[in-house]
């Protein structure tokens, strides 16, 4: 099973993660039919309504394309649109835990900009 019934994630968002995914890894390229909603509720399921919700999510974010009564298709640049999206979220998310636990520890703003400025340094030192 790709996804996860018991996840406090809905279904659909964890359906259209899954075609995203399937987007990064080449499964689906750029202008390729991707599954229908009935497609999708058949192999996982789930309702239809759901799956639907999950590919009007894809679509209401320019990853995916609609062509009238032929389906949904991968959009050009949706690998970069998927990249660029996750990225956004997973620094969003590590940074907001970052600066709570620093607050947390009396780090000051100014110390905490010192110390990420420190470790860029210190990655590209280690950089070939």
């Amino acid at each position: 099973m790709i996804f996860n019934p018991d996840s406090i994630k809905p279904i659909y968002i964890q359906i259209a993660e899954w075609l995203e995914t399937e987007i990064l890894s080449a499964n689906l390229k750029e202008d390729e039919r991707i599954y229908s909603q009935y497609q999708l509720a058949e192999m996982f399921n789930i309702n239809p309504a759901t799956a639907a919700k999950g590919l009007n999510l894809l679509a209401d974010e320019n990853i995916v394309y609609k062509k009238r009564g032929l389906g949904m298709f991968v959009s050009p640049h949706a690998k970069e649109l998927i990249l660029t999206k996750r990225r956004n979220q997973f620094l969003t998310q590590m940074i907001r835990e970052l600066v709570i636990e620093a607050k947390r520890l009396g780090v000051s703003e100014n110390e905490l900009i010192q110390m990420i400025e420190q470790a860029s340094q210190e990655w590209e030192g280690e950089q070939p």
